[in-house]
């Protein structure tokens, strides 16, 4: 009998326990695991591009927020400027919407110090775009500080904006959100307005047109006298929306809503409001397999690598739009039922994959894995109708796509053949990955397949919650038993799914990468990573 087992470097830790040594860098996970802490910059960036809104398998929206709202506070003490670049950073399409930003930037206001004000001021009209930003913005500032100087200056920045045209398309568009009108906006923040079109538009949105201007007042103008000349003549829905180029929006509430109507809309309908729409296009016969111009036309703009891009279109929207078209109106709140059209559902897939960016191939070896356990399937994200699993998967194939050399496996506590290849649609890739959701979570069993079959990757790339608990040695631990067999040189890029300080990359290994999930830019930066390698 020896003492051996006590005295013997230890190479292998229980997931359950921190790395001997260690301690002082490890924090318990939700799930009881030891990993590493992400810090405090990798924690806001994961907020703010996933968000928190969402319950999780092991957390609520609420512990999820708090960590939100604390994580953002204490970046704004440590640095104000920073902070706000990176809310810059995950509003300018990179967030899977623009709703944590928001939030992040109406805590920004509440910072202590001037530098925090001043940065909240200079970064206002990045992130607060569109009316229905800025009422969700508004309703976040009276509900967590109120009105104050500094709210005062922002919301007369917004609604005194140079541009009296582009303010006008807002106040017509987003009439009232979030239980605020434009009348309550205006009356709030007593804007003084900077041109005569500016007094025109504001007094149309206080209180309205009692009679109709004979003449359009300015062009600035046109839109809101179309809306008006259509309340008053609703018969008349085809001329108001050809000749004042109407959205939806603006038309659909006062208007007489045909097919002729919607294919008017359509012919002009931008990328965002088409995606949104291809269901009830599809439903009033507007989008039908035989009309080809209409395909094309949807073709067009949907398939449009730079629409796509100056949109701002997160790739998670469109996977909600293909799944939500898919299902022919049986998912989501929409009474309107449709049968799907081939060539749309053919579009969606194409537009998926160009929703992320990419560049061309790099020669490496590539291994995707995965998370497939029960945590990151138990529930779809009611916001986008995914489950985090499908997400990862999207994310996988879509970087898988843009190389040649790739294997795309999943793990919870095994490490099993998806069958997926980049010739699979998104669809097919989602529904093989959803048949296989199972059991706990272990990252390192990806390291110990590659060491029993010699598998010599280049990059391994883990799509996962990072809540790993259930192996009895930490990932960390098994890619240093993978570099010394096999790879040294190997990159080990970690992309975490939700909105946690935790991370499997050990902060001490140079060539491991914690990642923020949901980012369209993900492919792109793998790529880059991926180039580094020996």
């Amino acid at each position: 009998m020896t003492y051996n087992f006590f005295t013997n470097k230890q190479t292998q830790t229980p997931q359950t326990q921190p790395i001997p040594g260690r301690e002082a860098e490890m924090i318990q996970a939700r799930s009881g695991a030891y990993t590493f802490d992400a810090g405090i910059w990798k924690m806001l960036r994961r907020c703010l591009l996933i968000g928190s809104s969402q319950n999780a398998y092991y957390a609520s929206k609420h512990e999820l927020t708090d960590d939100f709202v604390n994580t953002v506070k204490q970046a704004i003490i440590e640095d104000p400027v920073r902070t706000a670049q990176e809310i810059v950073y995950a509003s300018d399409g990179k967030a899977i919407n623009n709703s944590a930003p928001i939030l992040a930037l109406v805590l920004l206001s509440m910072g202590e110090t001037p530098a925090a004000k001043t940065a909240f001021l200079e970064i206002f009209l990045q992130v607060v775009r569109t009316g229905s930003h800025f009422y969700e913005w508004l309703n976040y500032t009276k509900s967590l500080r109120g009105m104050g100087k500094i709210i005062r200056t922002a919301g007369q920045s917004w609604l005194a904006k140079e541009d009296a045209k582009a303010v006008a398309y807002q106040l017509l568009k987003y009439q009232q959100r979030n239980g605020f009108t434009h009348r309550d906006a205006l009356r709030l923040f007593h804007v003084q307005p900077p041109t005569k079109d500016h007094e025109l538009l504001y007094h149309w949105a206080v209180k309205g047109w009692d009679e109709l201007p004979t003449e359009i007042p300015s062009i600035p103008l046109a839109q809101i006298w179309w809306y008006e000349w259509l309340k008053r003549n609703p018969e008349r829905t085809h001329e108001a929306i050809a000749q004042g180029r109407l959205t939806h929006e603006m038309a659909a509430p006062v208007g007489k809503m045909d097919v002729r109507a919607w294919q008017l809309l359509f012919e002009e309908m931008p990328i965002g409001a088409m995606l949104r729409n291809l269901g009830s296009l599809t439903d009033l016969g507007v989008i039908r397999a035989d009309r080809t111009v209409n395909l094309d036309r949807v073709e067009s703009v949907l398939n449009n690598r730079d629409r796509v891009r100056a949109g701002r279109i997160h790739p998670i929207d469109v996977l909600k739009a293909l799944k939500t078209y898919q299902s022919g109106g049986n998912m989501g709140k929409s009474s309107k039922t449709w049968t799907p059209v081939p060539r749309i559902i053919d579009i969606l897939e194409k537009m998926v994959e160009l929703a992320f960016d990419s560049i061309e191939p790099t020669g490496k070896v590539f291994m995707h894995a995965v998370d497939v356990s029960g945590s990151m399937s138990w529930t779809a994200l009611p916001s986008v109708g995914l489950t985090c699993c499908e997400i990862a998967t999207a994310m996988a194939l879509a970087s898988a796509k843009a190389e040649t050399n790739y294997m795309i496996r999943g793990f919870s506590t095994e490490f099993i053949d998806l069958d997926i290849t980049k010739q699979d649609t998104f669809t097919s890739a989602l529904r093989k990955a959803k048949n296989q959701n199972f059991g706990g979570t272990d990252a390192s069993v990806a390291y110990d397949w590659m060491l029993k079959n010699n598998f010599k990757a280049d990059v391994i790339c883990f799509w996962t919650d990072s809540e790993s608990w259930a192996g009895s040695k930490h990932p960390s631990q098994a890619l240093a038993e993978y570099r010394r067999k096999i790879n040294p040189h190997i990159q080990a890029i970690y992309i975490t799914l939700q909105s946690a300080k935790i991370t499997l990359v050990d902060p001490q290994d140079p060539l491991s990468w914690d990642l923020g999930g949901f980012d369209p830019t993900m492919p792109r930066v793998i790529q880059t990573i991926a180039q580094e390698a020996m």
